[in-house]
């Protein structure tokens, strides 16, 4: 029986730990043994990636593959510094072991984990101080100027105004930079968007960590509006819609990601409708973006007058949400983060705010074809196991320890269309396993 780390691995893990109290595999590890440690799971990631256990479809064995290195890299990273060889060995056998579904399930809530730490943080740095009174005169937070007609509205011929009731609620007024700072002295790092190292011309602006963070850590947000296939039509753009627009990624399951709405953020906590349209920018295509591939699977035209507008309350100064920025590694450079698929548990209101994502049409999902193979589940949280619904987002997850250096990512460039001049595949097999 497949144990998860959390909670009821977690739990034989301590129960081990009080059992050998005093013992030498007790002790927190050294960081040459940590070094070791992590070697293990390497040739772990290497050799169950061609495992016959995996399905026999390309496209299948890549996923399957992925899933078993986020499973690998999520769970060490989650050990911690105090973890013992046994603890390690034991992951590594689960790998080996465990069902598809049951890693799904467990990188979901290892992932889940980190970003609860981080909306955490976040929160220690924007809650007001509640025991300040608001001054007379002062204008209050949810005081908003009369909203702008959003994008989308625009899209379905929405023509009724946003609802008066929606409301903001009260953040200290910091800045980006202020916030992204405060970041990293609670966490150990933070983001920054500058220009690329990658040595061609259009390689623009880049991402880099600033700080330290260990392999397996959420490093990035992949920001935007979520369309599942049932709204692939109301893409902008569409049918290419990736001709101007290279923001777009699209997960196993067939949900595509537009950051185009999002670009850098924003200086403040706001209703968010993804009607922000920045001038386009050159941020090169990861995983798969704009595939020819995810377009065979369309449904019949929607009828737009049934879908209204769909608006949260963001927090667009989150350091993370900087996803696409990602560059790809040029010749002879190696990425060092992976796309994760995260379902965000919308019962988790208080974490709301920091998930830097919207669904196009309300979230609703319609009646629709399977994708391929790759139709995710729903993960299962808290103590009475039920469903619970999501919004299907991406993040990015390093594959080793990472300092102070420009976070790379394998695009997987589909190889049945052109590719660029500056694509140079990671491994032209693992694409053309992805797109198969």
């Amino acid at each position: 029986m497949f144990r998860l780390l959390s909670p009821f691995y977690l739990d034989q893990i301590q129960r081990r730990k009080v059992q050998f109290k005093g013992l030498q595999a007790s002790k927190q590890l050294t960081s040459s043994f940590m070094a070791s440690l992590f070697q293990k799971f390497q040739e772990a990631v290497k050799v169950l990636a061609k495992s016959p256990t995996f399905a026999k479809d390309p496209r299948s064995l890549q996923f399957e593959a992925d899933v078993n290195r986020l499973f690998l890299y999520t769970s060490y990273n989650r050990l911690g510094k105090d973890a013992v060889e046994t603890d390690a060995e034991e992951i590594i056998d689960m790998a080996g072991k465990a069902s598809l579904a049951d890693q799904q399930k467990q990188v979901q809530e290892n992932v889940h984990s980190q970003i609860t730490s981080f909306c955490k943080y976040m929160d220690h740095i924007l809650q007001p101080d509640l025991t300040v009174k608001d001054k007379p005169g002062t204008p209050s937070s949810e005081n908003n100027s009369s909203p702008r007609r959003s994008g989308l509205s625009l899209a379905v011929g929405r023509t009724t105004p946003l609802k008066d009731h929606i409301a903001i609620p009260e953040s200290k007024p910091l800045k980006c930079l202020e916030v992204s700072q405060s970041l990293k002295d609670l966490m150990g790092y933070t983001l920054e968007v500058k220009p690329s190292q990658i040595p061609h011309e259009d390689a623009g602006q880049g991402l880099f960590i600033h700080g330290e963070a260990d392999v397996g850590t959420v490093l990035a947000f992949y920001p935007g509006v979520i369309y599942s296939p049932a709204y692939y039509r109301y893409i902008p753009g569409y049918p290419r819609v990736d001709a101007q627009n290279s923001y777009l990624i699209t997960r196993y399951d067939g949900t595509v990601i537009n950051a185009q709405p999002w670009g850098a953020g924003g200086e403040s906590r706001e209703i968010w409708d993804g009607s922000s349209l920045p001038e386009p920018k050159h941020i090169m295509q990861a995983d798969g973006k704009g595939s020819e591939r995810i377009w065979k699977m369309l449904s019949k035209p929607l009828d737009g007058t049934r879908l209204g507008g769909n608006h949260e309350v963001l927090e667009r100064r989150n350091p993370l949400a900087f996803a696409h920025f990602a560059n790809h590694p040029a010749r002879d450079m190696v990425p060092n983060v992976m796309v994760c698929p995260y379902d965000f548990p919308l019962p988790e209101k208080h974490m709301r705010a920091y998930i830097p994502n919207i669904s196009f049409g309300n979230g609703e999902e319609a009646n629709m074809r399977r994708f391929g193979t790759f139709w995710f589940k729903s993960w299962k949280s808290g103590k009475n196991g039920l469903d619970v619904p999501v919004l299907k987002t991406l993040v990015l997850v390093a594959t080793r320890a990472i300092s102070n250096e420009e976070i790379l990512l394998n695009y997987r460039l589909s190889n049945s269309k052109q590719r660029p001049p500056w694509y140079t595949p990671v491994d032209e097999e693992e694409d053309r396993r992805r797109w198969s």
